[in-house]
């Protein structure tokens, strides 16, 4: 039970990690820090002074930049990775109770994935308001990081306090991400049809068949 304890709190500040790669681990390195929770043993260098220093000033620029339309798109492409590397670190520093090659391949699984799927869902609503500057001036992408801000911090506490509700939280958010995906991906081939017509491979199968299937 308490592996499954540790597996939900990990994932669900995971998916804060999919917003915000810092800041989920600079709040599980004070909570560490303060004895709220503890960490794997090699891991718990993330709760040292230095680190927490680091995590500090990372997130403070992360929430700076994120508010500007060209750096966030930067910090979008730098937290294509950066995002599901901290994503494994927080699974596997939540897990205490198992060796560290076991703890990295669950991270990777089950901390990788999440922060990926929901480092995903916001990078396709990113694009999409970016498509509508012209409109909005900008806002539109601030309104967003904020909102994104909120969602990472809060659900970062609720996930050392009430890691049930938290996971319950993150995998709606999940279900979101993956449904924005989608729909992101099914818009992106309307526009590439609309423009470039069917691809290639199709309009060759289709030009192979017969006149009157053809019609």
């Amino acid at each position: 039970m308490e592996l499954v304890y540790q597996i939900m709190m990990g994932v669900s500040l995971s998916a804060c990690a999919g917003f915000r790669a810092w800041v989920p681990l600079l709040v599980m390195g004070i909570m560490a820090r303060t004895g709220h929770i503890q960490l794997n043993s090699s891991m718990q260098f993330l709760a040292s002074d230095p680190m927490l220093v680091i995590f500090g000033l990372a997130s403070v620029l992360e929430f700076c930049g994120d508010k500007f339309i060209a750096v966030d798109h930067f910090l979008d492409v730098v937290g294509t990775v950066a995002r599901p590397i901290a994503g494994t670190i927080l699974v596997a520093s939540m897990i205490t109770k198992m060796d560290g090659h076991t703890t990295l391949l669950l991270g990777l699984m089950a901390g990788g994935g999440t922060a990926m799927t929901m480092h995903a869902g916001k990078a396709v609503l990113r694009t999409k308001s970016t498509a509508l500057a012209m409109f909005h001036g900008g806002a539109g992408n601030a309104a967003l990081s904020i909102g994104e801000d909120i969602l990472s911090g809060s659900l970062s506490l609720l996930a050392v306090f009430f890691p049930y509700i938290a996971f319950l939280c993150a995998m709606m958010m999940m279900a979101v991400a993956v449904l924005v995906i989608f729909l992101g991906y099914y818009a992106a081939k309307k526009v590439h049809a609309k423009f470039f017509g069917k691809p290639a491979i199709a309009r060759t199968a289709t030009s192979a068949l017969p006149a009157e299937v053809q019609s």
